[in-house]
């Protein structure tokens, strides 16, 4: 029987057994692409160090039959070159290494990886007919090899921003000369591939608005999203409670911390003791050693609890079982995959967000209940709202309606559209548009 299927081969350093949320977006495209008439194959890392390792999404990998190409690499990340997860080191660690790897590795810590992986990728396309590359990023060495495997086998580009490359919150550039290497390195990319996805608003804004020989056509957003499979996996069943649930998933890190929560929280219990034992605070993600002791410090130990990096499927259900969930975001550049799967258990929000589409987004959703990201003022009021609306089972639910805006399926089905605009051109004959 022909294969009616076209293929793709997607370039993602981040993937399964790696845990966290960087992995989610490609995992979910090649789960349903093939619904949608595109075979993927995954050109990825070997095995490395990193922070989190799941191995439920190893197993949907597997069962799903995804066809995955590993590679050796020589970055950093190798010598810590095991399955055991390395640990998350403190913020002003986490910053000195983000500032070392920036000075004197570009694009990112991971450029070790491109020899290998074109190597890879350039047997692959030798041996299989291969229509489209897809490179996600970050790292944006991602980018790099997808434009190298597009000028020596022509075949169509699409790359794939989940982060900003030069406006990304957590990207240092030492000094000028670095971030002109980093703008004429994304020119580079942005000129080279045949198209453009991001996962935000804002992301694709600053992209046409810093190039102008790009158009709002040339760039097409894909939002992150949930898949409907990881919440009905477990049917969820919590026994009533009198204790407000408040659930938190991800790795702190950055502006991202959970210390104005943990500041309002203690200001309620203080200002009101009577509603100690009525608040439960949980947080599955890899902990931190400030964030417990200040913990400890404001005496909640019977409140918060550090559940932990959990399995995907089991941290959807811990969210699933919560009564609100909280999610903080101190810029409008990033779009993190969990607050879409916080949309999708239609749970409100307390969200910690700072102005920008995001809020939008949230306001928008019919359950997100916004304050000011550090205003432990306005948290603490809104926990004693949130508690009395629980109390009269009145906290807000989300419509089925945009929720379905973010259901991974739909999301890998508008990624097909763009890679099948790709089968038109004729490749000897495609040109991309000139401009300054």
């Amino acid at each position: 029987m022909t294969d009616t299927k076209r293929h793709v081969l997607i370039i993602a350093y981040y993937f399964p057994p790696m845990g966290m949320g960087g992995v989610q977006r490609t995992l979910k495209f090649a789960k349903y692409l093939p619904a949608f008439g595109w075979h993927p194959i995954i050109l990825t890392v070997g095995e490395t160090g990193y922070f989190a390792f799941d191995e439920s999404l190893m197993k949907e990998v597997e069962d799903l039959g995804i066809e995955v190409v590993r590679t050796d690499s020589f970055d950093m990340n190798r010598m810590f070159k095991s399955r055991k997860p390395v640990k998350m080191p403190g913020e002003p660690v986490r910053k000195i290494f983000q500032y070392l790897g920036d000075l004197f590795f570009i694009p990112d810590t991971k450029i070790g990886w491109k020899r290998k992986a074109v190597k890879a990728a350039l047997e692959i396309v030798r041996t299989r007919s291969i229509d489209a590359i897809l490179a996600t990023a970050p790292p944006y060495t991602d980018f790099l090899i997808g434009l190298e495997l597009k000028k020596r086998t022509n075949i169509p580009l699409v790359i794939d921003y989940r982060d900003s490359w030069l406006e990304y919150p957590f990207k240092y550039f030492p000094t000028p000369y670095h971030r002109w290497l980093h703008r004429r390195l994304e020119r580079k990319v942005v000129r080279g591939c045949d198209r453009i996805i991001v996962t935000h608003r804002r992301v694709k804004e600053n992209i046409v608005k810093r190039y102008p020989f790009l158009t709002y056509n040339d760039v097409t957003i894909v939002s992150q999203g949930f898949d409907r499979d990881d919440l009905n996996h477990v049917p969820v069943q919590r026994p009533p409670s009198h204790k407000m649930r408040i659930a938190h998933a991800g790795t702190f890190y950055g502006g991202r911390n959970p210390r104005v929560l943990l500041q309002a929280l203690h200001r309620v219990l203080r200002d009101s003791p009577a509603l100690r034992g009525r608040f439960e605070l949980n947080f599955a993600g890899a902990p931190r050693k400030e964030d417990q002791a200040l913990t400890a410090k404001l005496g909640l130990q019977n409140e918060v609890h550090f559940l932990g990096y959990l399995e995907h499927r089991v941290c959807v259900k811990h969210l699933q079982e919560a009564d609100v969930l909280w999610f903080v975001l101190d810029n409008d550049l990033q779009s993190p995959g969990k607050l879409y799967e916080y949309f999708g258990t239609g749970k409100p929000i307390l969200a910690s967000v700072a102005e920008g589409y995001t809020k939008q987004l949230l306001q928008e959703s019919g359950i997100g209940i916004c304050v000011p990201p550090d205003d432990v003022d306005a948290h603490a009021e809104m926990l004693k709202r949130l508690l009395v609306m629980f109390e009269r089972k009145e906290l807000p639910v989300s419509s089925s309606t945009f929720i379905e805006r973010f259901d991974r399926r739909g999301l890998s089905g508008e990624l097909a559209k763009v890679l099948e605009t790709l089968m038109d051109i004729d490749r000897g004959a495609f040109v991309k548009v000139n401009g300054s």
